[in-house]
């Protein structure tokens, strides 16, 4: 039998872009070349998550849907959701941004849990095909089960789920692709443990492989993050009908290439967020400034926000949340997402005596305070200090550290610290980031969807919030 030209295809992968928008007008670009390159060699372009971002204001103000217009503008294939996706915005607002979506969205551990079936705008896995070459995608994001279930969904632990699907496409298709956003370590054990699967495209863990690994017949790969890299795979067709990775690299983004189209729509995106986010949400008589290294009445005023919010006796916030201070006068909700651009939600934990003093104690200290923190949905620069209510806190700056604090009051009575106190603070402190011994609270409860600004909002239009800020909680010994 005589062995005709093998067929082959070449796959785009994109991961973790967090609405850098500056960078996906090139990445637009870089994707028509290419398929102008391969003219009819089959072309497939897929994203792993974490496209959208609330930090822009062009996801904020549209929630999403600027980013499904770029993605439909790229011609992207198939997708899956990242953590930022699905816990950043609720399942009605990305059903309203994924209505618009061109591309296919695949992800087999997510299910509602009214139906026990996926949203409506996903679908657990795909079969694409191209060229005569049958691919079929599945998806799968990491699995934060509490937070998913307080947005009605359920988050199924990956590998079962993943085996599944690949169980079911294998004898269908000629390539089975996983787009992982799981981060690197997951994708390396799916490709040790599970059989079946050609690809793991990754994300999450936002890990740069310039060349995939290899892991047995499974190539892992994963292109970085912020749309500086585009992923690049080329897949041949063996003798035996099977498929084989015949070259894979992660591309450095030309920003001097350009699509016009993205750029001009970009433009119209952003002008229509900013209106959107224009609306005065508050009017207040005072300047509010932000300190980061001591006591300072925005920082105060975020502390009631979440206080108030979680119902709580006590609040704990790092200050390194707000960006700046607030100016008087006209506070519109755009300014409100500038100064707390994070997705971060409040909580509340169960925390002893002694770790509210640790955490007080940390505070004071320049190694915690102007700690630069990377991930868990922050989006400021430094840790900041700890913003208290419902404490009053005595401290001597002069004693060593660890030792500063001489007294902490609670509802007129010292603070006791084998005595477990409800406290509200930030969901970002119970991953162990930033002040640790929050962490250490116990039965965490978690208020999703509102994030900080949202209770900055409703704390600035409460009558007498202003003045509150402007009362110490901190107070020097003489």
């Amino acid at each position: 039998m005589q062995w005709n030209e093998p067929k082959t295809i070449t796959i785009l992968h994109t991961n973790d872009i967090h609405s850098h928008f500056e960078k996906v007008g090139s990445i637009a670009a870089y994707v028509a070349g290419q398929r102008e390159e391969a003219k009819d060699s089959p072309l497939l372009v897929v994203d792993i998550g974490d496209h959208m971002d609330r930090t822009a204001v062009e996801t904020e103000g549209t929630m999403g849907r600027s980013n499904v217009d770029i993605m439909n503008l790229t011609g992207y294939d198939v997708i899956t959701i990242g953590n930022n996706e699905g816990l950043t915005l609720t399942p009605e607002d990305l059903g309203r941004a994924y209505a618009e979506l061109q591309a296919q969205l695949v992800c087999c551990n997510i299910l509602e849990e009214a139906t026990d079936a996926p949203p409506s705008w996903m679908k657990k896995y795909t079969i694409i095909e191209k060229g005569g070459v049958k691919i079929g995608l599945t998806g799968a994001t990491a699995p934060f089960a509490t937070f998913y279930e307080l947005l009605g969904l359920k988050a199924l632990e990956p590998e079962d789920a993943i085996k599944r699907e690949v169980e079911a496409l294998r004898q269908q298709v000629d390539i089975v692709i996983l787009l992982s956003h799981l981060g690197l370590s997951t994708d390396q054990r799916l490709a040790e443990r599970l059989e079946g699967i050609d690809l793991i495209l990754g994300g999450h863990t936002h890990h740069l492989l310039e060349e995939p690994l290899l892991i047995g017949s499974t190539a892992v790969c994963g292109a970085g993050k912020f749309g500086n890299y585009i992923g690049k795979i080329r897949m041949e067709e063996q003798p035996d009908g099977s498929y084989r990775m015949t070259e894979g690299s992660c591309v450095p983004v030309d920003a001097d290439l350009m699509d016009e189209t993205v750029s001009s729509r970009l433009v119209r995106h952003r002008l229509q967020a900013e209106q959107i986010l224009n609306t005065t949400v508050a009017v207040i008589d005072r300047a509010l400034h932000l300190e980061y290294a001591e006591e300072s009445p925005f920082g105060n005023l975020l502390a009631q926000a979440v206080r108030r919010h979680t119902n709580t006796g006590i609040s704990l916030v790092n200050t390194g949340q707000l960006l700046g201070g607030l100016p008087k006068g006209d506070i519109s909700a755009g300014l409100l997402h500038t100064l707390c651009p994070s997705p971060v939600n409040a909580c509340v934990v169960r925390m002893k005596g002694k770790d509210i003093r640790s955490t007080l104690e940390q505070s004071l200290l320049p190694e915690f305070w102007g700690r630069e923190i990377v991930g868990f949905g922050f989006r400021g620069e430094i840790l900041g200090n700890v913003a208290v209510d419902g404490l009053e806190v005595l401290y001597d700056a002069g004693r060593i550290p660890y030792d500063r604090i001489v007294q902490i009051t609670f509802m007129g009575e010292q603070l006791k610290d084998e005595q477990e106190y409800e406290v509200g603070t930030l969901d970002m402190f119970t991953f162990g980031i930033g002040y640790e011994n929050i962490a250490l609270g116990e039965n965490p409860r978690f208020m999703l969807p509102d994030f900080l600004r949202d209770l900055l909002r409703l704390e600035l239009q409460r009558p007498g919030s202003l003045d509150e800020s402007e009362q110490n909680r901190w107070v020097k010994a003489h």
